[in-house]
């Protein structure tokens, strides 16, 4: 819930006033308000500060969330339409914020009663006032965790060499600025991330400081780390002056601090100057290729360089039209610099990041064709090889991927971005549950004591699933229900355990009804759709299955989604159990198509079943036979397959039996290897 909601007296109904005026310019800020007040900036500040104990940047936030929660109950916009009137032009980063002043998302506040709050201000103490709560839903991540790092501690000693980088602020009087100051806080993390010697927080764990009004040894105890990194600057003219300290964390002691003037032509100095400042006022070690890494110029064209600055602020916000606009920006610095491989590199990653759940791509090649640029010109950075990686997925050459994602991890240990982006890697596009386990486990223990609770959240969240995926479901719950503990509406682990239990109880009804609650909860996920689908399936309900089928189909087909293939043999005998002929032909005749392309280790265990349904006996026991050879399957395989109603026509025959056996008996006997290895290094 908020703690310190806008109070409500002469000066805030004024300045409030203003800001409804403009609230739907997200470039209205500081300077426009002090400006539209006749104000000078340092005393818009005091004033602020001293009528409700808020900076001026929370309050502009604050009524901005205000007037959200009006639209939200009052009009029949989206979650996305308020965001844009209300000045947001991320919706993913007003829906955080939103989390984080009402204490729930945007999704839900018209399932919700409006109730009393009561707040102080600091002319009156007693005084209530009302104000509208409710309680909401996550955004939904389709088809895959885009998760990043870490986990929360309870009592771990904080980490000696460990440091976060807190957002800088703009203090130029131009809020056009912005972009400058976000790219040398950017720059500094990133630069201070090559040092393996040190453990640096991501950028999305330190974003959500930004208008925080913590002191620093609360978000110590948040974070688990040692040192922070706070920063200020302008932009005057042809110069930049940056203010840094270094902080101790524990004791909020400052052990250094340096301002530095430099002309916008030195801004490259500038930010190595930073790194190699705190690297050593901290004594990090930083080897000569290290080193290297931080010296390299990404650009020595200035103008090429504050474009691409410019894009990747945009890129970083997120939403199609900012990406959109990223890229024009990429582009522009690319024609000023025909060299500049990091902007080829974002070019390549933010196509992708766009089309990435389409099924009708349309800038495959154009991926493709800005990777190898990016590689040509630099081919030992971290954004060639991502965007390379990114252009073979693009193309479902998953295999050929992995290298480029091994080696950006190699170039860039610290990056929690690479490392799950592997994890889900080997969760969805090239299914092993080895190695998901291992690059789950091992951003887990990357910041095992380093994100607020939300995204501590989703870490567990992430290891309980590699974890069941294995075969272990009790040390699965437990990190689901510490998932939960974290983050007790997150939708994603609710809906992951109900399948859990159902590896322990085996009782279908019960996963029914706690995946019904997790629809109700937000009917846009159709992801829930299908398995309701499903596990009706399952419990030969037919009927029901096909009811909630034909609302996934829906989904799927009105969105263009590539998704759920995989499923299109169940959601077809389905449909030919009801009746549907025309729709049930459709969807074999596309689960044939997949099957026969597919290149995962699944590829023999999908077209066995698709034999088994066409009632190709030899042809089904063929390709279980193959598929009994294969290691690093899913539980879920395992725990399904012998219940599967497909499977009744074919389940006695001796020889599927035995080769469908061999196959459990193959996964069992890496369960137990796994199990032996985990244990003896003290994960489980």
């Amino acid at each position: 819930m908020a703690e310190n909601p806008v109070p409500l007296n002469d000066f805030v109904s004024r300045i409030t006033s203003v800001m409804e005026q403009n609230i739907a310019n997200e470039q209205f800020g500081v300077s426009e308000l002090a400006d539209a007040l006749n104000m000078s900036r340092s005393n818009l500040l005091r004033k602020v500060k001293k009528e409700t104990k808020l900076s001026v940047s929370q309050f502009i936030n604050q009524v901005r969330l205000a007037r959200a929660m009006e639209l939200l109950r009052k009009s029949s916009l989206n979650v996305s339409e308020v965001s844009h009137q209300v000045g947001f032009n991320s919706p993913s980063y007003f829906i955080k914020c939103f989390r984080e002043y009402y204490g729930y998302p945007p999704g839900e506040v018209g399932n919700r009663p409006q109730t009393e709050l009561v707040v102080h201000t600091s002319a009156n103490r007693n005084r209530n006032v009302k104000w509208a709560a409710g309680v909401g839903l996550i955004v939904l991540i389709v088809s895959s965790f885009y998760l990043y790092k870490a986990i929360q501690p309870s009592n771990n000693a904080v980490l000696e060499k460990s440091i976060a980088v807190l957002p800088f602020k703009n203090e130029s009087s131009d809020s056009t600025n912005v972009y400058l100051i976000n790219g040398l806080m950017e720059s500094t993390l990133n630069n201070l991330q090559k040092i393996k010697d040190l453990r640096v927080i991501s950028r999305t764990s330190s974003e959500k400081y930004r208008n925080t009004n913590k002191s620093i040894p609360e978000i110590t105890k948040e974070l688990n780390v040692s040192y922070f990194v706070e920063g200020s600057g302008q932009k005057v003219g042809d110069q930049i002056v940056l203010n840094v300290q270094l902080i101790e964390g524990a004791t909020d002691r400052h052990l250094w601090s340096a301002q530095y003037k430099r002309k916008t032509k030195d801004i490259f100095q500038l930010q190595q100057e930073i790194a190699k400042s705190i690297a050593e006022e901290i004594k990090v070690i930083i080897t000569p290729d290290e080193t290297r890494k931080i010296e390299k110029k990404p650009t020595n064209n200035l103008a090429a360089y504050d474009l691409f600055l410019k894009g990747k602020n945009l890129q970083i916000i997120g939403n199609k039209k900012n990406l959109e606009k990223a890229i024009e920006f990429f582009k522009q610095a690319t024609e000023l610099d025909e060299q500049f491989a990091m902007a080829y590199g974002e070019i390549a990653i933010t196509y992708y990041n766009i089309e990435i759940f389409k099924t009708d791509k349309k800038h495959i090649e154009e991926i493709s064709a800005y990777a190898d640029k990016a590689l040509l010109y630099d081919p030992k950075l971290g954004e060639s090889l991502l965007s390379k990686a990114m252009a073979l997925m693009a193309k479902k050459e998953y295999e050929a991927a992995v290298p480029y994602l091994e080696k950006a991890l190699e170039y860039n240990p610290n990056s929690a971005l690479v490392i799950g982006f592997l994890a889900d890697f080997y969760s969805i596009y090239m299914p092993n549950t080895g190695k998901y386990l291992q690059y789950a486990l091992k951003g887990f223990q990357l910041d095992i004591a380093s994100l607020d609770s939300m995204t501590a959240s989703y870490t567990c969240l992430r290891l309980g699933n590699a974890l069941i995926q294995n075969g272990f479901v009790e040390e699965s719950l437990k990190y689901i229900d510490k998932s939960l503990g974290y983050y007790q509406n997150n939708p994603f682990s609710r809906y992951i355990r109900a399948f859990i239990l159902f590896a322990k109880t085996r009782d279908a009804k019960q996963t029914r009804e706690l995946l019904l609650t997790e629809f109700r909860k937000d009917t846009t996920r159709f992801d829930i759709l299908q398995d309701i689908g499903k596990v009706s399936y399952f419990m030969k309900d037919y009927e029901g299955a096909g009811r909630y089928y034909k609302r996934f189909l829906l989904i799927r087909e009105s969105q263009k989604l590539d998704v759920y293939r995989h499923e299109n043999l169940t959601i077809g005998f389905v449909m030919d159990k009801i009746g549907e002929k025309k729709k049930s032909k459709d969807l074999i005749e596309n689960y044939k198509e997949f099957a026969e392309a597919d290149k995962s280790i699944y590829r023999n265990l999908i077209l066995s079943g698709y034999y088994i349904y066409m009632g190709d006996r030899k042809k089904a026991v063929e390709h279980m036979k193959l598929f009994s050879n294969v290691d690093n399957v899913q539980y879920w395989i395992i725990l399904f397959l012998e219940d599967d109603p497909l499977m009744e026509s074919i389940k006695d025959d001796p020889e599927f039996k035995q080769y469908f056996n061999d196959a459990k008996s193959r996964f069992w006997k890496s369960h137990e290897t796994l199990k032996t290895i985990l244990e003896g290094k003290g994960l489980l």
